[in-house]
């Protein structure tokens, strides 16, 4: 008789944020938007955390990294302080 598979969880994909939003571009001046995928220390999350594309987590990286140039967004805080 097969185990039961307790460590297989059941997972729901993700929902696209930008497709939500009905983004077709990223802009570094959309900060409400961009807010989204950095975490509380300033880092940008991950792809497998928010859902997007490839193609999508460039354009929301290089936004990013913009916005903190123009001072708009914060830079990534040290892990300890």
């Amino acid at each position: 008789m097969p185990k039961p598979n307790r460590d297989r969880v059941l997972q729901r994909r993700r929902v696209n944020p930008l497709h939500a939003a009905r983004v077709k571009t990223v802009d570094w001046k959309d900060i409400d938007l961009l807010r989204k995928f950095i975490s509380d220390r300033g880092k940008i999350r991950a792809r497998r955390v928010t859902g997007l594309t490839p193609q999508q987590q460039k354009q929301v990286a290089v936004a990013i990294k913009n916005a903190r140039e123009m001072a708009l967004l914060p830079y990534p805080s040290a892990a300890r302080g």
